[in-house]
């Protein structure tokens, strides 16, 4: 707490001493930070910022590997450079590691303009989570809300627990019904609360296998519900859920809102109903809003998150929102990002952009079709063997999926043919403990 006290006031103190001119008081050595950034993160950087009137919200469409953390980075930095304080911007992110990123490069970028000492960097003190600042301002407005102020947050575990024992009270535990398991349950009551749908909806659509207990799984809710009530507790779907609640209050809103001079928001192609109704709350002109994302990158509606809430985003204002789009890429050749946007464009719903790229390359990506998971484990192992063959060492190849579980069968072929492989994430197939015990068994 001592350096984070005294990194903010050494950044006040150079921000006073800078001010009212900021930007023109910058030693000469920094004063051009932003001479790295393209044309467009550039514009997405300098919106808004110095000038006399309020603007519109600010959309920022960023491209796959088109520099996205650096450009919000620099936009945080960029406000606090030009007067805003640290303490009114809310910086809310997809994960707590990306917050710890995105706080990191802002401060990197503030020591180095402002010349502070080395060691001390700012942190921005409205960092993290949509969940993690939720949990902060209910402790805050705890007493005004009706929430006990002493209230426990419960996480996955706890939660499964909980409802497990209501589950099992309310006799739907017996091993003659089958009725959906805790996890499974949580899971059901978790989609209802962030997608904001009705139960029936999220079970035809998502469980369509616990369907014929919507009428048990309604009385199972409600049970759970009251005995977090009555324990004073909450889990971290509440922390949205009374956090929107909260929103819904004008007086409520309009003080929360009027806390932060600058909201941001990173992933906003992940955020789900709630999440979106909270912003709107907070900020409903739109102005002092920032929010970052692509739709090309949605994937997490299993978690209940709405592609709507980024494609509708820029007319949920009566002064639509300012679009920036990021299209250069820093991270692939040009005939890899080709074939993106070709997939890309098939998308009937999207916001137009045309990645590109200044790194060359003669190697197209292949498509290749396989009959099977053994069919594809062995095309892969084939083309490692080849790609040996012709130079290229073995760490020097890897391949990717989507989740660990989807490597089994090629560790078992290349297990099969000697070729030695690291594995990242998660255990290797044969490490596994209940492989383990057939093999032993087999033995």
């Amino acid at each position: 707490m001592n350096i984070q006290y005294h990194a903010f006031h050494e950044l006040k103190m150079s921000v006073m001493e800078a001010s009212p001119t900021l930007h023109a008081t910058i030693p000469a050595s920094a004063s051009d930070y932003l001479s790295d950034l393209n044309a467009q993160q550039r514009e997405a950087v300098e919106y808004g910022v110095g000038t006399a009137v309020a603007s519109p919200a600010l959309l920022v469409i960023a491209g796959a590997g088109s520099g996205k953390t650096n450009t919000l980075a620099h936009r945080v930095a960029h406000l606090v450079l030009n007067g805003a304080d640290p303490h009114r911007i809310l910086l809310l992110t997809f994960s707590r590691r990306d917050a710890v990123e995105l706080d990191r490069r802002v401060g990197r970028v503030l020591q180095k303009v402002l010349k502070l000492r080395s060691g001390v960097a700012p942190s921005l003190p409205w960092a993290g989570t949509f969940h993690g600042v939720g949990a902060r301002l209910l402790r805050e407005y705890a007493g005004r809300i009706g929430l006990a102020e002493s209230f426990t947050i419960h996480d996955r575990g706890d939660s499964e627990d909980m409802i497990g024992i209501v589950r099992h009270e309310l006799g739907f535990s017996s091993a003659q019904t089958r009725f959906p398991l805790k996890g499974t349950c949580l899971a059901i009551y978790s989609r209802v609360v962030n997608s904001q749908a009705p139960l029936s909806e999220v079970l035809q659509g998502a469980f369509p296998w616990c369907s014929a207990w919507e009428a048990q799984l309604r009385q199972l809710f409600g049970a759970y519900v009251q005995a977090k009530q009555n324990q004073h507790v909450l889990d971290y779907d509440d922390l949205l859920l009374y956090w929107a609640e909260m929103m819904t209050d004008p007086g409520l809103a309009a003080e929360v809102g009027g806390s932060f001079d600058h909201v941001l928001v990173d992933e906003y192609q992940d955020t789900n109903r709630l999440q979106a109704a909270i912003l709107l709350a907070m900020k409903p002109t739109g102005q002092g809003l920032t929010v970052v994302g692509d739709d090309a990158q949605s994937i997490y509606s299993f978690r209940a998150a709405t592609i709507r809430n980024i494609l509708d985003f820029p007319g949920q204002f009566a002064e639509p929102a300012h679009v920036v789009t990021l299209e250069r890429n820093y991270r692939s050749t040009q005939p890899i990002l080709d074939a993106s946007n070709a997939v890309i464009q098939q998308s009937t719903e999207r916001y137009a952009k045309q990645l590109w790229t200044d790194r060359a390359s003669s190697q197209r990506p292949l498509l290749v079709t396989v009959t099977d998971d053994a069919g594809q484990a062995r095309w892969i192992a084939d083309k490692v063997l080849e790609n040996r063959e012709a130079g290229v060492k073995l760490t020097a190849q890897a391949v990717l999926f989507r989740t660990s579980s989807h490597s089994a069968m090629l560790e078992l072929e290349l297990t099969r043919r000697n070729i030695p492989f690291v594995k990242f994430g998660g255990l290797k197939f044969l490490e596994a403990s209940h492989i383990k015990d057939v093999l032993s068994v087999l033995r």
